[in-house]
């Protein structure tokens, strides 16, 4: 009687382990992200080769001990750029690197976006001439197209509206 009793121990341990571990596999759904993501196209940052354009010449100037550079730059990609770098190394008359520095914009830089970025380094006596390097984190940049002026497009240039009259 008693190795009757034990199998049917056994048997309803051996049936509850695998109903058990079934329930235990089983994983809530995801969340809904629509109403986060309502109306919201989200496009990709650009793999490969992007296009911009750059403010010639870039304003450089000395302030006591430190060289200041402010380049401007738009994106005239499809898409946005993610990493975007500029980097600017100093040479001396005999064509060694003396000094560099290096800019980033945060986050992703949108199509037709202007963007400041601002290069400061400690001067040098040797430093003769400069040079500015193009790069973001999924590709190369294409020898930016150099014009006078750039400024943010119309849309974004629209003055804030007035408060409501009461």
């Amino acid at each position: 009687m008693t190795r009757a009793r034990s199998f049917v121990a056994a048997a309803i341990v051996a049936l509850s382990v695998p109903a058990g571990a079934a329930l235990y596999a089983q994983t809530p759904p995801a969340p809904d992200l629509h109403p986060v993501l309502a109306g919201r196209q989200i496009t990709p940052p650009l793999r490969g080769e992007a296009t911009i354009q750059v403010q010639w010449p870039p304003a450089t100037h000395r302030d006591k001990d430190t060289v200041i550079t402010t380049v401007r730059v738009k994106n005239m990609s499809s898409g946005p750029l993610k990493g975007f770098t500029v980097d600017q190394p100093w040479y001396n008359k005999d064509g060694a690197v003396v000094a560099s520095t290096k800019a980033t914009i945060n986050g992703l830089f949108q199509p037709n976006d202007v963007q400041s970025l601002t290069l400061e380094l400690p001067y040098h006596t040797g430093m003769d001439r400069n040079n500015y390097l193009f790069s973001h984190a999924n590709g190369t940049v294409k020898k930016p197209e150099t014009v006078a002026k750039l400024e943010m497009p119309a849309a974004d240039k629209k003055p804030a509206a007035a408060p409501a009259k009461k």
